[in-house]
């Protein structure tokens, strides 16, 4: 049995990390029996990184040197492509390192917003102390470090977030093009194309991002939205259905926390409304003079009596 650790998943995904979800779709698409192990201490791994695959006496740790293996050893999921087509996953893995992943080192590590309320504490839980306090910054200072490198002279944050995003945005558009109205990239069956799309597009697609910009790009490009579903609910239909089961009775108990502190607020508002209404007639009745009447009436006692004698004649009738 072939061992493949890698980050833990969110969100509906087996993974939140980019070439950790390319090898885990790589290896579903070619259904290959593979040991997942989610791991939160990267000082266990040889290079500090994930995936790592461990097999009989390899030990392997980038993409570039998992999939060749998983090639060689007959688990390959290209076997129907041709040339041509073969050609088109190496220009499309290109395209996105240049025009994708600067854009989701930013969104994850540079962008303030998001940095703080969702990637630094959700990588913060996930990893094991001390690790949580180190990994963290290690990663923005790469992302940092990639996007000094790509914008050297600029400083101005604003202007590279939105070249980032235009280019970004510009690849997103062209992927949505490419896969029209299809399944996959290579016809009814997917490939290491769809491996490398699905684990870019997966995370910025599900993702609970505070600032939103890319993602809102690629919501609207829907025919990407439901390759993302389709690809999650097919082969990774645990993952999928857990997640979508818990945001289903988080919603339930939210309801029922919100109709439980809407009831006093309700009970409230009845009450006030009363004495609203109780007032508000008792200043009708006082301008009116009807309480001053009733005084008088009740100071004078003077009140309308029936005879005796009428009374009776009004029983016997």
């Amino acid at each position: 049995m072939l061992q493949l650790y890698v980050w833990k998943g969110d969100w509906g995904l087996p993974s939140v990390d980019i070439e950790c979800l390319q090898v885990l779709a790589y290896a579903k698409f070619s259904e290959i029996p593979l040991k997942v192990n989610p791991a939160s201490n990267l000082f266990t791994t040889p290079n500090g990184r994930l995936p790592l695959l461990k097999a009989d006496l390899h030990t392997l740790d980038t993409v570039k040197d998992i999939l060749p293996y998983f090639r060689a050893n007959h688990y390959n999921s290209d076997y129907t492509l041709s040339d041509k087509q073969c050609a088109d996953v190496l220009a499309y893995d290109s395209l996105l390192k240049e025009k994708l992943y600067p854009a989701f080192q930013f969104i994850w590590w540079i962008d303030k917003k998001n940095l703080d309320e969702l990637i630094r504490p959700w990588y913060c839980k996930a990893l094991s102390f001390p690790f949580n306090f180190y990994y963290p910054g290690k990663f923005e200072r790469q992302a940092q470090a990639l996007i000094d490198s790509l914008y050297p002279l600029e400083e101005n944050i604003n202007v590279i977030e939105n070249e980032v995003y235009s280019e970004a945005q510009k690849c997103l558009t062209l992927l949505s093009t490419r896969l029209g109205d299809e399944n996959f990239f290579c016809g009814e069956q997917p490939s290491t194309i769809d491996a490398v799309v699905y684990s870019y597009l997966a995370p910025l697609l599900k993702a609970p991002l505070p600032n939103p910009i890319l993602q809102n790009h690629l919501k609207a490009c829907t025919n990407l939205v439901k390759y993302v579903s389709r690809i999650s609910q097919r082969y990774f239909e645990n993952d999928y259905q857990s997640y979508e089961k818990q945001k289903a009775e988080k919603n339930v108990e939210r309801l029922r926390r919100d109709s439980e502190s809407e009831f006093p607020n309700k009970r409230r508002n009845q009450i006030f409304a009363a004495i609203v209404a109780i007032v508000a007639m008792a200043g009708y009745a006082l301008s009116t003079g009807i309480v001053e009447v009733l005084i008088y009436l009740l100071r004078s006692r003077k009140f309308i009596k029936i005879p005796r004698k009428n009374r009776k004649r009004t029983n016997k009738g």
